[in-house]
């Protein structure tokens, strides 16, 4: 749990770069300055959505598209990290994707950090 809560943090820290330093101009988040923890928790609160998708939805989607990712020798899994946070984005209004290829970019730089946040956490 506590390992869950870092790498959540983690995230949260990478959405707040993405977003803030216009990393990738068609990802955006609304901050609410009024809420418990500031700013900072809106993007604590995607990053928690978006480690609670990838967790449950995640497995699933990689099992029923595992022919797909063979096929590809891995490069599908680009498209379900996408699809994950596209579904972050459905389910929290404070965070908006303009398209598709936001989405693909997102993803990938959410899995890059997902993996390396896995890799210092193990330690």
């Amino acid at each position: 749990m506590i390992k869950f809560l870092l790498k959540v943090v983690l995230l949260g820290a990478v959405f707040f770069l993405l977003t803030k330093y216009d990393v990738l101009p068609g990802l955006d988040v609304v901050e609410n300055p009024d809420g418990p923890l500031g700013i900072y928790g809106t993007y604590l609160w995607i990053a928690l959505i978006f480690g609670v998708v990838n967790a449950v939805v995640g497995p699933v989607l990689r099992l029923l598209s595992l022919p797909f990712v063979l096929l590809t020798l891995g490069l599908f899994l680009i498209v379900i990290n996408a699809a994950l946070l596209g579904l972050t984005a459905a389910l929290t209004t404070r965070l908006t994707i303009d398209g598709i290829g936001t989405a693909i970019l997102g993803g990938l730089i959410l899995a890059v950090a997902g993996w390396v946040a896995d890799q210092l956490l193990d330690r």
